[in-house]
């Protein structure tokens, strides 16, 4: 059985993929199959197993004893149905006013992964942003909103940090490229673009971040047209990709898309230098603007 963690949208994609290995892998079955037993939707049941919408106590029981589960297992699936279940609010539920559905999910994405690979063409990706970057960067992104709503993004922002990055016992694993423009921008003026790049060359040393810089010198090697992020489960749970839109975080889920990004990040990051020759192109960047 899978390990169960302490995130209701963990314990939801750890459900999904235990049902989705009995129905698949144990018995041999389609979806549209199991949906006619049951006289359910096929989008239904897709939906359950990917973890995007909670399992009935009715579906759980029809589904337990159409795959012949013993005793012993369906026990320990009762559990995870009801961890799936639990009515939980997540750390970032206060600030509901300035949460989108979409950042909703995305946050929650990456509250539960375990590993995440990101590629940035203009911006220093958001868990190593400085708060007066990250307010820069906010207040252009999202110009319609007030200062108090812009207060609010920043504040999760760099709450994103705290729980995911510097301040948790469950740092999350990053490996980031990006590219030089995003450390030439001058966001924020010259003395938040001086603390910024001091600020990446502190995270760079930090023991669950491997920073690699795309110089401009790789020419179109280097350049690609939108940045995304690839999150990484435990318990072999799929991975989950977004990219970066002016209508905000798009998810991807398709394994085609995700084997196409996979491949993509691990050709920018053979052409990025490597961690050491990053850190002295940052240095130098930074030596030069004093």
């Amino acid at each position: 059985m899978v390990n169960l963690t302490n995130t209701l949208l963990m314990d939801r994609l750890s459900f999904g993929r235990a049902l989705r290995r009995l129905r698949d892998e144990e018995n041999g079955l389609t979806l549209t199959q199991v949906a006619q037993k049951l006289d359910c939707d096929v989008s239904l049941l897709s939906r359950i197993e990917l973890g995007k919408r909670l399992c009935s106590h009715e579906i759980f029981t029809q589904l337990m004893d159409l795959y012949q589960v013993e005793e012993e297992q369906r026990n320990e699936l009762a559990k995870l149905h009801a961890d799936s279940r639990r009515r939980r609010q997540p750390w970032w539920s206060k600030y509901s006013e300035v949460v989108t559905a979409s950042y909703d999910r995305f946050i929650g994405f990456e509250d539960a992964a375990d590993r995440t690979l990101e590629y940035q063409l203009g911006m220093v990706p958001g868990l190593l942003q400085t708060e007066r970057y990250a307010r820069a960067v906010t207040s252009v992104g999202f110009a319609s909103l007030g200062e108090d709503q812009v207060d609010g993004l920043v504040e999760v922002r760099m709450a994103r940090q705290k729980h995911r990055l510097l301040g948790t016992k469950r740092p999350l694993t990053c490996h980031y490229v990006i590219t030089q423009a995003a450390l030439e921008f001058h966001i924020g003026g010259r003395e938040a673009h001086a603390e910024q790049l001091d600020h990446l060359l502190e995270l760079s040393h930090h023991d669950s971040v491997t920073l690699q810089i795309l110089p401009f010198e790789t020419g179109e090697d280097g350049c690609h047209i939108s940045a995304f992020k690839i999150f990484q489960f435990p318990d072999e749970l799929p991975d989950m990709a977004f990219t970066d839109s002016v209508a905000g975080n798009v998810a991807l889920e398709d394994p085609r898309d995700l084997r196409r990004l996979h491949r993509l990040f691990r050709n920018l990051a053979g052409t990025a230098l490597n961690v050491g020759q990053s850190r002295d192109l940052i240095a130098r960047i930074k030596n030069r603007e004093d």
